[in-house]
């Protein structure tokens, strides 16, 4: 291993901090005023937008208040998320000829698939899920996502430690109220700790040299500890005095009026199939859509893989869009259609 990395603890900070450093390390990086860099991180409780989201459509405000649950904007896209102590973050901090291409999905392979290799060695056996995620069992443990800064590239992803799903359903505004138990009990389905896994926590150091481990022997690099320069530590103080401020919070301030949480549900000769619905209807666009009810599909991860097709797309069209996801799809629906799908969805818009 001829090449050192460095890699940084930036500890448990609230989320306004967290994003600052994002933005300065990844400028930093663009720079050539830091090395390539391993960054590991956790929040104070906060509920995270993606960049072009409004807080108001995505989030129970009143439950964040009510609960001390800061509310900060990301500088990547994405959905809103739910992040505390009970996840650790860690992040790479690339450029493009260290990575060899620029193609956001062989990266996310590449990044995910040896994220996997370190959590597995934890004790579990993780796999990289396309086009993002990291499952144990079919449980995603693991979400990640990046975003290029010219040649720079910051890779994140999240580990969950210990994880409470209700309380994520809470903070988004298709409340844990809004949804049925059987909703909230197949989001628990779905996701995944290390806790439940291995009936404890892996301490911290335990869990961050499993990570660098894996990062090190997949870019055959060794890794230095270090700290934060001096010039991402000012970059950091520009950055935070422009995010640490509600006008970066509201940058996007759309009406919760313009953002609708439908359900309907209907009967079909497969079974009973529920859906509760984001819907935008000044935009006429899908948000968000949770599937649940009495029907089987095997494997159950499907049913979350159209949930997160159905993210962001416009209602006209979504038969063919479900018919297409299907149709690349391995999935047995027993006497359900596509078809079935598309109209309870459409039976909720309207």
């Amino acid at each position: 291993m001829g090449k050192t990395w460095r890699v940084i603890d930036t500890g448990l900070r609230p989320a306004a901090e967290n994003i600052a450093l994002n933005r300065a390390l990844l400028e930093a990086r663009q720079a050539s005023e830091i090395p390539n860099t391993l960054r590991f991180l956790r929040f104070r409780p906060s509920a995270l937008l993606g960049y072009h989201q409004s807080a108001e459509q995505e989030l129970d405000l009143d439950y964040c208040r009510a609960n001390n649950i800061a509310v900060q904007r990301r500088i990547t896209g994405g959905g809103a998320i739910y992040f505390d102590e009970t996840q650790i973050g860690w992040e790479l901090y690339l450029t493009k000829d260290t990575l060899g291409c620029a193609d956001m999905a062989q990266i996310a392979r590449r990044i995910c698939e040896a994220a996997a290799r370190g959590i597995s060695a934890l004790g579990v056996e993780a796999r990289y899920r396309p086009r993002n995620d990291i499952e144990v069992e079919g449980k995603k443990i693991s979400g990640t996502g990046g975003a290029f800064e010219g040649n720079a590239l910051m890779y994140q992803g999240t580990l969950l430690l210990r994880f409470d799903v209700e309380k994520m359903l809470r903070v988004l505004r298709i409340t844990a109220e809004k949804l049925s138990d059987k909703v909230i009990s197949s989001a628990r389905e779905r996701v995944t700790n290390l806790a439940d896994l291995l009936g404890q926590v892996p301490d911290l150091e335990t869990v961050k040299a499993a990570l660098t481990g894996a990062f090190a022997k997949e870019f055959g690099v060794s890794f230095a500890p270090g700290n934060l320069a001096a010039v991402e530590l000012a970059r950091y103080q520009d950055a935070l005095a422009e995010i640490d401020h509600p006008d970066w919070v509201n940058l996007i301030d759309r009406s919760a009026a313009d953002m609708s949480i439908l359900q309907a549900s209907r009967k079909f000769p497969g079974g009973l199939l529920r859906v509760c619905l984001a819907f935008d209807a000044r935009a006429g666009r899908i948000r968000q859509v949770w599937f649940s009810g009495d029907f089987f599909v095997s494997p159950k991860r499907a049913v979350a893989d159209l949930e997160a097709a159905l993210r962001n797309v416009p209602l006209d069209g979504v038969e063919e869009l479900i018919r297409s996801f299907f149709a690349q799809q391995q999935a047995d629906l027993l006497m359900l259609t596509p078809e079935d799908f598309a109209a309870v969805i459409r039976q909720a818009a309207a």
